[in-house]
């Protein structure tokens, strides 16, 4: 994650390098960013399903090479056609994403599931902290240099997975490997189609399109709102990241203690949604600071509802369950900049301050609200009251 995000403030001034108009520029990166977001679609149930096969292990060391191979093509592009064959190498290893969840489920008991997924999403934090400022100095620099230290460090993580993480799917927990199985809406059907899980899966659908449609034009409407710059998107952006570290890696455990994980995933939507409102209505910068912490209970979110879906699914699946989840995230990825833009577009002639330019925000809102009535009928129709009496982390099956 620490060399994806080298790569964020760097490849759209690349881009720039294989153009000849700022036009041409946005909108080739915004071809390249969906690419990205495609092959995580598509590749992240086959790679889930097949380390459901082979096993987590060599899924992982060769995903982590392949990202490092993402990094030096991108590096040495000659051309435009060159950064695309990056973006489709580095979109499909980074679909192990779904293979790293998946060793979380086959580590953890269920009682600390919930706890290990955090942790995953403190690793994504981590990065999103240190990644683009790191990429931000180096590209400064040069702007292929961000490119050449992220293929360093996934080639040295895959060194590191081949001596040091051992395999974590036992033999006789295997599960044999079919293109049915792997294929990302088949997987979709699947999940939506079973009676145990299938309203999560919508409410997990709608909470990642909510998330990456503000996500995508972030840096857009602050600068259209208040006029901030790259200075001021750091700072926010370093908060982002270091709010969901200190949740994820060291709240997320007390807060499950506190209030069960039902009960967090549902009051965490509920937050983001009302977050998501107030930021497409602030009049001010500074108002953006203090929400971004105040938005620390959706951090613990997607874990707690992560952890009762895996406690609901077979372990000799847990692959292809993960695969699909992520898949979720990455056909958002594909989608979400298309709309976003699109509307922001729309409002973007208002004057500096006005709140309509925060229309995606109050998209984004109304879909995580959507999702948090989803999520409370799921629960109330299976006999799990959500108050603060209420502790359990089991889902009765209706």
């Amino acid at each position: 994650m620490l060399g994806v995000g080298l790569a964020v403030p760097v490849l759209p001034l690349l881009v720039g390098d294989f153009v000849t108009s700022p036009d041409d520029q946005a909108r080739w990166y915004g071809i390249l960013a969906a690419t990205f977001g495609l092959m995580q679609f598509l590749c992240m149930p086959l790679l889930g399903a097949l380390s459901d096969k082979i096993g987590r292990r060599p899924v992982l060391i060769f995903s982590s090479a392949g990202m490092g191979l993402n990094f030096l093509v991108t590096a040495w592009a000659p051309s435009l056609m060159w950064l695309f064959l990056g973006r489709f190498i580095g979109g499909a290893c980074s679909a192990s994403m779904s293979t790293a969840s998946a060793y979380a489920s086959d580590i953890s008991t269920p009682a600390n599931r919930a706890k290990t997924f955090g942790m995953i999403g403190a690793a994504f934090g981590l990065g999103f902290i240190c990644g683009p400022m790191l990429g931000g100095i180096l590209g400064s620099i040069n702007y292929h240099l961000p490119f050449y230290v992220g293929a360093g460090l996934c080639f040295a993580n895959a060194i590191f997975g081949f001596i040091f993480i051992k395999e974590s799917l036992a033999k006789d927990k295997r599960s044999g490997f079919s293109f049915a199985k792997s294929n990302p809406f088949a997987s979709f059907r699947r999940l939506f189609t079973r009676p145990d899980i299938g309203l999560l899966i919508v409410v997990f659908a709608l909470s990642a399109l909510a998330q990456v449609l503000q996500q995508t034009t972030w840096v857009l409407y602050t600068n259209f709102k208040f006029g901030w710059g790259p200075k001021e998107n750091g700072i926010a952006l370093f908060l982002v990241g270091l709010t969901a570290v200190v949740v994820q890696a060291g709240l997320l455990s007390r807060l499950i203690k506190l209030m069960g994980e039902v009960r967090l995933g549902v009051i965490g939507l509920a937050v983001a949604s009302v977050i998501y409102f107030a930021t497409g209505l602030a009049t001010a910068g500074w108002m953006i600071y203090v929400l971004i912490v105040l938005n620390f209970l959706s951090y613990g979110a997607a874990p707690a509802l992560q952890a009762i879906v895996s406690k609901a699914t077979d372990p000799t699946g847990q692959g292809s369950l993960m695969g699909s989840l992520q898949s979720l995230s990455s056909l958002s990825i594909v989608i979400a900049p298309v709309i976003a833009t699109q509307l922001l577009a729309e409002v973007s002639h208002y004057p500096q301050g006005d709140w309509r330019i925060g229309v995606v925000f109050y998209l984004s809102a109304f879909l995580q609200l959507i999702a948090v009535f989803l999520a409370w009928r799921f629960f109330s129709t299976r006999g799990v009251p959500i108050h603060p009496a209420n502790r359990t982390t089991a889902v009765p099956t209706p």
